[in-house]
């Protein structure tokens, strides 16, 4: 099995009873269940109950626990409302007898409206990044463990993503501009299931929102060792359709970082130019304390 039909093969979740689902979890770089997928097998529950000509237009969500990655992760259903054009569901995800996260999304019937939509901003073409597998290997002496470029190469094998610039890591002590780009693209062709897709963006969503709040103060992450953090909350609007097979750019930035927690906002635009989501989160962003 490849990592991208593992990756599918951990969305699909088992059903147990009705409105109730069970996931497992995979390797992740950190030693607990990473944020994007808990949020994705959420979506995924919540879609298995809603009529697939409604389609996922916002999610909002709460980090509550780390989650345990030996254990399932159960996740309940409840159905807020079913409206002529909105339906509403609430999942709670729950491991060892507490929950871990809670979602709440809303999907919506296709109709016409206004339209109007922020500008792309510039940037290179997808092609001509380096690859994670040419760039990661390139700072495994300045990581903690050395074996963490390994381990995000595995953690990360289904999703081809690429930074426009260098990523933290690689500048750590360098002040920069509180603003990052990836472009991210699942690898390998997905199935023409408009909630696989919005899934998939939702998984990989988490990998590098918080990105922006390090670069404003020359910090490398969790990898380098100088700074703590988790996500603890997470909103994503669905604004057009897009294909996460095909190459979307995440323009991320932070305007805000207080009370040891930081604030990234994002948007996702198509190849061609079409916003597609809109994503905010805040996080832990703790420096850790020096020992004597």
């Amino acid at each position: 099995m490849n990592a991208l039909e593992s990756l599918l093969d951990l969305l699909d979740l088992e059903q147990i009873d009705e409105d109730i689902f069970r996931g497992l979890s995979r390797p992740a770089a950190i030693p607990r269940v990473y944020g994007g997928q808990v949020a994705a097998q959420a979506l995924v529950a919540a879609g298995r109950t809603v009529p697939a000509d409604r389609p996922a237009h916002s999610l909002h969500s709460y980090f509550l626990r780390a989650g345990d990655p030996d254990a399932p992760i159960v996740y309940t259903v409840d159905r807020i409302r079913d409206g002529r054009s909105f339906t509403t569901r609430r999942v709670v995800a729950v491991q060892h007898g507490r929950p871990i996260f809670h979602l709440s999304a809303s999907f919506q019937t296709y109709e016409e409206g206004l339209e109007h939509q922020s500008g792309m901003p510039p940037a290179p073409d997808p092609e001509s990044l380096p690859t994670a597998r040419e760039l990661l290997p390139r700072y495994a002496d300045r990581f903690v463990d050395p074996s963490v470029a390994d381990r995000l190469l595995e953690a990360r094998a289904a999703v081809d993503l690429r930074y426009v610039d260098a990523p933290p890591y690689a500048t750590a002590g360098e002040l920069r501009e509180a603003r990052s780009q990836v472009w991210f693209r699942t690898v390998g062709k997905l199935a023409d299931d408009p909630l696989l897709h919005v899934c998939m963006a939702t998984y990989v969503s988490d990998m590098t929102l918080l990105d922006s709040v390090l670069l404003a103060h020359g910090r490398g992450g969790w990898a380098t060792g100088d700074i703590v953090g988790a996500s603890l909350d997470h909103a994503m609007w669905f604004h057009r359709p897009f294909r996460a097979d095909e190459w979307l750019l995440y323009d991320q930035t932070s305007p805000s970082a207080s009370g040891g927690r930081g604030l990234g906002q994002a948007r996702i635009y198509t190849q061609d130019g079409r916003l597609a989501i809109s994503v905010i989160q805040e996080g832990v962003m703790r420096v850790p304390r020096r020992r004597d």
